[in-house]
């Protein structure tokens, strides 16, 4: 950029082992099957923990990954010397070596056909993946399909018909204050089985926050190795895939993260159709809604998504819906705030009729909007920002994130820029650091995206930038051509 005048970690659960030259790298129902009834006797607590650990071991994986890498060794302060290089007959190559990175972590069988649910940070960049039974029976798997935006990953071992699977529940009818039980394989220890309760639902902003988030806390014992592990109820229904932990230490604090059984289900259900998921999309911007906010725009209670911008020519423009609406459910289910406004809407396939009631002057509407796709946003959305910024961008890498100091998946980095376009006028460059916009974070590549789509002709915007040069931040005034 050219210059004109939180302490506890989040720590995904999977633990790594090394050896001399080997380095380590580093609802509850069947797929298809119907909800369980509501009608249920209470269960027994004296017993109910161990029955469900009886009923569930089985089915729970021990997953051991191999990732092959090939490492060129930095070169030494004599290989660039003359007088070394008349000794060793001119410069050296660059020398190479291979290592083997190897990590631990837990999955579960979720159908006979040997479908296996894990989280996508256990399996991503796997060249090996091993499924451990209960029963000790060692199974090499293929990979079904990776979602990093919910970080969760399908891999098939050989089918059976009598193959112990676990019966995956509604997330929804979780209440906070339940019982809950997770089962895993911490610190390579198979079998190990924790309670706690849920200590709060709707969590986000928890690890990416470009991905899709709505975890349940609960204060279950979970460490390194539980990644995609089952959390579980009372009655032996799976309703989380325990994910993450919050920790200063590196262990359980009782700060555990799990993916919700309703999130995992659509996940899983597209990806063994597949092998990817395809997401809707709305084309908006989402802002919180404030206490000021509320009072003047009448709002009957705090809850609804605020309509911030509106993509040009996208969904919710060729709706109608306009900027100030707000979204208070879709599809007849309530809407929270933005970031449960984005998971609901991704939730739902491209082509979709969704109705939307929306707050407007004072009074609720109904509004059907038919959603695009993730594809069609993408090659939309980068389109519009070149036009209107006269750059592409791209994520944040991890080592950025590491040298700069700011959380994963925060901002976007400019790749390439056009020296006459919006950001290059406004003294920006190639590599520098997008970190929010007119006070607002915005959470990665498809949040600035459609940040940019909303922007109206000579509309002006105030960046948060980062020098890459420097490191030091600083705003930037840009004017919308």
């Amino acid at each position: 950029m050219r210059h004109s005048s939180n302490s506890a970690r989040i720590v995904r659960r999977m633990t790594f082992t090394a050896t001399a030259v080997v380095v380590c790298l580093a609802p509850v129902w069947v797929l298809g099957q119907s909800r369980v009834t509501p009608a249920r006797p209470a269960p027994d607590l004296s017993t109910a923990i161990a029955q469900v650990a009886k009923k569930t071991i089985p089915a729970v994986v021990h997953i051991e990954v191999t990732q092959r890498q090939e490492i060129v060794e930095q070169p030494s302060i004599f290989d660039s010397d003359p007088f070394f290089q008349f000794f060793l007959g001119g410069p050296q190559a660059p020398r190479k070596f291979k290592r083997e990175l190897r990590g631990l972590g837990t999955g579960m069988v979720i159908d006979e056909r040997g479908n296996v649910l894990t989280n996508n940070h256990v399996v991503a960049g796997a060249t090996l993946i091993e499924v451990v039974m209960a029963d000790g029976n060692r199974h090499r798997a293929t990979l079904v399909g990776r979602d990093p935006k919910t970080d969760l990953a399908v891999v098939k071992i050989p089918a059976a018909p009598s193959l112990p699977h676990v019966t995956l529940g509604d997330s929804d009818k979780a209440e906070v204050g339940d019982w809950v039980i997770a089962i895993g394989h911490p610190r390579g220890l198979d079998q190990t089985v924790t309670q706690g309760i849920i200590s709060a639902k709707h969590r986000r902003g928890i690890t990416d926050p470009t991905g899709y988030q709505d975890f349940i806390q609960t204060d279950a014992a979970i460490n390194p190795g539980n990644s995609g592990g089952p959390l579980l109820n009372l009655y032996g229904e799976v309703i989380g895939v325990n994910a993450a932990i919050a920790t200063e230490s590196g262990g359980s604090e009782g700060i555990g993260f799990a993916i919700p059984s309703n999130m995992a289900l659509h996940v899983a259900r597209a990806l063994i159709a597949s092998g990817k998921v395809e997401r809707g999309w709305l084309g908006v911007t989402t802002d919180d809604l404030t206490p000021d906010l509320i009072k003047s725009l009448g709002l009957p209670s705090p809850k609804g998504a605020l309509i911030a911008g509106v993509s040009l020519g996208g969904p919710a423009e060729r709706a109608g819906l306009k900027r100030r609406d707000v979204v208070l459910s879709v599809g007849g289910r309530p809407i929270e705030d933005g970031g449960d406004l984005r998971n609901a809407i991704a939730g739902v396939p491209a082509g979709s009729d969704l109705a939307l009631t929306v707050w407007r002057a004072g009074a609720k509407q109904e509004i059907v909007v038919r959603t695009g796709s993730m594809q069609e946003a993408t090659s939309r959305l980068a389109g519009t920002v070149r036009e209107r910024l006269g750059v592409s961008v791209r994520a944040v890498t991890q080592a950025e994130a590491r040298r700069y100091g700011i959380s994963a998946g925060e901002g976007v980095a400019i790749l390439t820029i056009d020296p006459k376009g919006a950001l290059a006028q406004a003294g920006l460059e190639a590599l520098d650091l997008l970190l929010e916009a007119n006070g607002q974070s915005l959470g990665g590549v498809e949040g600035f995206a459609n940040w940019a789509a909303a922007l109206r002709s000579g509309q002006q915007a105030t960046l948060l930038a980062l020098d890459h040069r420097t490191g030091q931040t600083g705003y930037v005034r840009v004017s919308v051509p």
